[in-house]
């Protein structure tokens, strides 16, 4: 089964609101695995590279000044269709738009506080891996029950 990778971020309002184990709970409930994973403040110049492709947007600073505001938990999960499956996991931008059983639909209330980032597409997860770990930070290792949750067939 080929495997995909993906990035994760639970931002600072997730981590301040004791949230970030629920949270990583939800994955592994899921199968996904942890290729790699830390705890980190973000700086001025790593948030503006990861948001910069919303550079010229109005709400840029404010993303920029959020997701500086306090600690993240940088995971890099893996597992079948990986992004699909986290972003559905994590559901709509706007809290009040996710569905119930999504982390945003059950814990957030308004965008500019959605807990999570989650990569988009399998280009955005490749560039976002790169830029939150290092190659040394990504680890390769088999589960024990990975032969439970998942199947050799394609």
């Amino acid at each position: 089964m080929t495997s995909q990778r993906t990035l994760v971020l639970i931002k600072p309002d997730g981590v301040q609101r004791l949230l970030a184990g629920r949270i990583l709970s939800r994955f592994e409930d899921r199968g996904l695995k942890i290729a790699a994973m830390k705890l980190m403040p973000v700086s001025k110049q790593l948030a503006e590279t990861h948001y910069a492709v919303h550079s010229a947007r109005p709400f840029f600073a404010g993303l920029v000044q959020f997701i500086t505001s306090g600690p993240v938990v940088a995971l890099v999960l893996e597992g079948p269709n990986a992004i699909v499956v986290v972003r559905s996991m994590v559901g709509a931008t706007k809290p009040h738009e996710a569905v119930p059983g999504t982390i945003r639909g059950d814990f957030g209330l308004e965008t500019a506080k959605n807990l999570i980032h989650a990569s988009d597409a399998p280009e955005t997860a490749v560039a976002e891996i790169a830029l939150w770990f290092t190659p040394a930070e990504l680890v390769d290792y088999s589960r024990g029950v990975d032969d439970w949750i998942l199947s050799d067939e394609e």
